[in-house]
């Protein structure tokens, strides 16, 4: 069919309509802050691959491991903010970071919008399998038996939740708890699997797989109620250990400046792709609650949660490093 000038006329005026992320050829990059093999590199991989449908473009998994998220977070504020590029986190990088680290090379709230939520999840505490100890008490009495009191709990990042719950155990029960830094939460995993450290801390969907094929056990979770896969583990609450209520979240965040447009865009496809059966059912066997947030309410669950660890952190006398 020959292009009449009415009909190329029309075809510019449709292409100008079209956001800018929209006619850009480029994939939308999701940042991981972790290494693959670890929870949140198989969530970040899941919700990608639905999300490129929703979208309607090629979304690509990048995964810059290190410092608990610190340099994700540093390439996502160096990034162009014009909605190609999203960092998939959990409350550690976003909320608890700035507070623990001196200069982090980012300041969440002035570099960075969040762009929709999907879900929260519980910290628990889990023991490798060549630990005899089938509960949390037996931990405890385990390491106050043959360890003398000492004992060594992997963490998947420095001056993370996971670290200040090791402290607040380690005070709770008298034990003498050193917290062991790991790059994420698949190196700690590993060696916990090799039976090269006892215990760890770490998040349900880092653990729960292994858990349920029996090579490590996961003995408490954090938060007020028992998780709905793994009811016959007690709550920290429970053991009569307080202060954890708050539950972490997941979310994605861009570049400050990134078009509003773009933003409510994103998290309406992220909405839709987590209310597919199919992943509502794999986020949900990961530990996790699936719960969609928009850039706003995701913004608020973010303060929140912030402000709770701020009063946390200060009053176990932690310094920033």
């Amino acid at each position: 069919m020959q292009l009449t000038r009415r009909h190329l006329l029309s075809a510019a005026a449709a292409l100008a309509a079209v956001p800018a992320w929209a006619q850009d050829a480029k994939p939308l990059r999701v940042l991981v802050g972790f290494p693959p093999g670890g929870g949140t590199d198989a969530i970040a991989r899941l919700l990608a691959d639905k999300l490129k449908d929703v979208l309607g473009r090629t979304v690509v998994v990048d995964n810059r491991p290190g410092a608990g998220g610190q340099l994700a977070a540093q390439t996502l504020k160096s990034a162009p903010a014009d909605g190609s590029t999203v960092f998939i986190t959990h409350d550690h990088t976003i909320s608890i970071l700035p507070q623990v680290v001196k200069n982090p090379g980012f300041d969440s709230h002035a570099d960075f919008v969040p762009v929709g939520g999907f879900a929260s999840f519980v910290n628990c505490f889990a023991v490798s399998g060549g630990t005899p100890a089938k509960s949390f008490d037996e931990y405890v009495q385990w390491v106050k038996g043959k360890n003398q009191g000492k004992s060594a709990v992997g963490i998947p990042a420095p001056a993370s939740t996971p670290e200040f719950l090791v402290k607040l155990l380690g005070q709770r029960y008298q034990l003498d708890l050193v917290a062991a830094p790991y790059r994420g939460s698949g190196p700690l995993i590993a060696d916990m699997l090799g039976n090269q450290i006892p215990a760890g801390v770490g998040s349900v969907p880092d653990f729960i797989e292994n858990h349920r094929a029996g090579k490590l056990r996961v003995v408490a979770v954090l938060g007020t109620q028992r998780q709905a896969q793994l009811p016959d583990v007690p709550t920290f609450d429970e053991l009569g250990v307080k202060g954890f209520e708050d539950l972490p979240y997941y979310g994605f965040f861009a570049p400050k400046g990134t078009p509003e447009a773009f933003a409510q865009q994103f998290s309406a496809a992220l909405a839709k792709v987590v209310q597919m059966p199919e992943v509502n059912q794999q986020l949900t066997s990961m530990g996790l609650t699936v719960d969609a947030m928009t850039p706003a309410q995701l913004g608020a669950r973010e303060g929140a949660y912030t402000a709770a660890w701020k009063r946390i952190i200060s009053d176990s006398g932690f310094k920033p490093q």
